[in-house]
């Protein structure tokens, strides 16, 4: 294999993945998981993001897991989860004194904020007029 063969076979790999990651990236099909208040911060930094704040032991939040986990599925935002218990400063920077709170940042910015369970019609109405 001569040099440009190889070459044009290497940029050929490099755009498939890098199509490849663009996708995942853009809007993920289920809930991500923040683990930093850094990941967080690059979540919400681009488009538009609906954060899930909850904790284990909420019976609320254990209701508004299959709607979150639904939006995710099915619109283009990004769905991020937070665990208060283990992420207490985020939890304390975004003002969450109940759980569920749920905020729809876009473009880095939080645009609406709701406390407790809402319907999914809602949230996505919500997403829609953010997009």
């Amino acid at each position: 294999m001569s040099d440009t063969e190889r070459d044009e076979e290497l940029d050929a790999i490099r755009e498939q993945k890098a199509a490849e990651l663009s996708e995942r990236a853009a809007s993920p099909a289920e809930p991500v998981h923040v683990e930093s208040p850094d990941h967080l911060q690059e979540l919400v930094g681009d488009g538009v993001t609906l954060v899930d704040f909850h904790a284990e032991w909420c019976g609320p939040c254990k209701m508004l897991a299959p709607i979150v986990e639904e939006i995710a599925a099915d619109t283009d935002a990004t769905v991020a989860k937070v665990d208060i218990d283990q992420l207490r400063s985020v939890a304390q920077q975004y003002q969450v004194q109940g759980v569920p709170t749920v905020y729809l940042f876009a473009n880095g910015e939080p645009v609406q904020r709701w406390v407790g369970v809402q319907d999914k019609g809602t949230y996505v109405s919500a997403i829609e007029a953010a997009a």
